[in-house]
């Protein structure tokens, strides 16, 4: 009857298995074993009712034609699945039903560990820093932290410091922001300073002439036993070193610059202490890097990465750098050189000829570059290599690329100064050098754009120095930013944004006005005058070079 086949081996309602059913197992299990029982008789109730199951299957599946469903919900992955009317049906669907509950109660059991898998792997990470728990983060956004950049401690801070900080910037962002949005209609009319900008910058200089000169010497002492106690684990003091509003400044660049590693972290575009390259020995210099580069993983995992200054191969080890150093033939870019002034000297090599050299030189700019993204195909490119040449061989200072055909006139597609060459005037070098070669094309070049921080700085800086020195050498009356445009090469929009930032393009009766500013002029003059006769200049004269034809 059917209410004897309802209670299937294995499917009572408390989880655990019918005796009768376990007892026919048994009893199956012993007449299997004695050989002597037919093989009728060992068909039980279970089987009877399976074989009704697969029946009912059979004729849905008639009316359907999507597979049928075995026990733990799925579609059978084979016809084997199906086939339940097999002489031995109980003992084998009652041990194929039983693994199917185990089955299902393990991926039952495994799903909850997956959604907890990254949250369980952080867990694991500790921060480097020594006597550190890993809670608190510096943005005070975070409970918790895994890499010396987001570490309270190393900053000298406490978690609940972090989080006061955190309230306090978030309410002056606020506050700039509604200033901005305010006079952001009024931007275009308005070129001189509002009232309240004026009385923020006199704010700012009281904060700064309030700072000390020199430190004390009980100051020294502090800073000098912190020092020691605890060497390159801990940030240095910062306190009373500058004036409390730089000081505030640069916390809140530490702050950005961890939120956004952070960011990366969690995106998986960065994990800490592996597939990141930590340091790379180039040259006579061990420099730090400041960004992730997609090399190999055999490489990248490996944190300390050796690269030949010459060629740019990359290496694991130093052993192998000594030996191909032995090796290696090369003492300078390959390409042409097509200019040279003392030491200095420019390489313009081709993307399509140096393939390997060009993709080498990507990935190692990738290293202290943010938004660089071309690393491999190099072929639509001619990069301009400057080198500062001595007994050895000519040394990487910086490069830049440039497309061979650009639409938008693009003189520069990326651009880079080695970091032990930073803060040395190469880059308004390779800078000068581009613009240089534009205007022996008789275009009009300008960066494209985004531009990293760095890269952004230095142009602001060089169009600043461009448009006063022609300011200090015009003597007309007039001044045209279209003749600007074709003395300097520089894009009108380039001129114009520095103008504005200048404070010399002034709206007046319904045009643009350009103020000759005399003071600004005058302290530039000074500086150069300062500055003296500098080898970081670029001489056109030096320059041997003809346009590449179009291809």
């Amino acid at each position: 009857p059917l209410s004897e086949l309802r209670h299937m081996p294995g499917s009572g309602s408390d989880g655990t298995e019918d005796s009768d059913s376990s007892a026919e197992r048994e009893q199956t299990n012993s007449s299997e074993s004695d050989g002597n029982v037919p093989k009728r008789q060992r068909l039980t109730r279970a089987s009877t009712r399976l074989s009704q199951s697969s029946q009912d299957l059979k004729r849905a599946a008639d009316h359907d034609e999507s597979p049928p469903l075995t026990p733990t919900g799925n579609a059978p992955s084979s016809e084997s699945e199906l086939d339940i009317s097999s002489p031995n049906a109980s003992h084998d669907e009652s041990q194929a039903k039983d693994q199917a509950n185990r089955d299902s109660d393990k991926d039952l059991s495994h799903r909850p560990k997956r959604r907890r898998c990254h949250e369980t792997y952080n867990f694991n990470m500790k921060c480097p820093t020594p006597g550190c728990n890993s809670l608190g983060h510096l943005t005070g956004k975070h409970e918790r932290h895994f890499a010396v950049s987001g570490c309270p401690l190393y900053h000298n801070l406490s978690a609940d410091e972090c989080k006061v900080k955190a309230i306090s910037r978030e309410k002056q962002e606020e506050e700039v922001k509604g200033q901005e949005e305010s006079n952001s209609r009024h931007a275009t009319r308005h070129q001189t300073p509002t009232s309240k900008q004026s009385r923020y910058k006199e704010q700012v200089a009281e904060m700064r002439k309030g700072r000390n000169s020199s430190l004390q010497k009980e100051q020294k002492e502090k800073h000098m036993e912190h020092r020691q106690t605890h060497g390159n684990t801990r940030e240095p003091l910062l306190e009373n070193i500058t004036s409390e509003y730089d000081l505030e400044l640069f916390r809140k660049a530490q702050a950005r610059a961890s939120e956004d590693l952070e960011k990366l972290r969690i995106q998986g575009q960065i994990t800490e202490g592996s597939n990141m390259i930590k340091t790379i020995l180039f040259g006579r210099y061990e420099l730090d890097t400041w960004y992730h580069s997609p090399y190999p993983e055999e490489y990248a995992r490996l944190g300390r990465l050796y690269v030949c200054e010459f060629c740019l191969k990359y290496m694991k080890s130093q052993t192998i750098l000594r030996r191909h150093m032995a090796k290696c033939v090369w003492k300078h870019p390959p390409g042409d050189e097509v200019y040279r002034k003392g030491s200095i000297s420019v390489f313009e090599v081709d993307g399509k000829k140096n393939k390997i050299y060009c993709q080498n030189l990507c990935l190692l700019a990738k290293l202290f570059l943010d938004h660089k993204t071309l690393y491999y195909d190099v072929e639509p490119f001619l990069f301009y290599v400057m080198t500062e040449a001595d007994n050895t061989g000519c040394h990487l200072v910086g490069y830049f690329s440039k497309e061979k055909n650009s639409f938008l006139n693009y003189n520069v597609s990326c651009i880079l100064t080695m970091p032990q060459y930073m803060r040395q005037g190469f880059g308004k070098m390779l800078i000068d050098f581009s613009y240089l070669l534009s205007k022996v094309e008789e275009k009009v070049g300008s960066p494209e754009r985004p531009l990293s921080d760095l890269g952004l700085i230095s142009y602001r800086s060089y169009w600043k120095e461009v448009l006063l020195r022609y300011m200090y050498n015009f003597q007309g009356k007039e001044i045209s930013i279209k003749e600007i445009s074709q003395e300097t090469a520089v894009n009108p929009v380039d001129i114009v944004s520095t103008l504005q930032s200048l404070q010399m393009l002034k709206y007046w009766k319904g045009k643009h006005l350009v103020l000759k500013r005399q003071d600004l002029i005058d302290e530039w003059k000074a500086k150069e005058i300062k500055r003296g006769n500098s080898n970081k200049t670029i001489d056109p004269t030096s320059l041997k070079w003809t346009p590449p034809k179009g291809t």
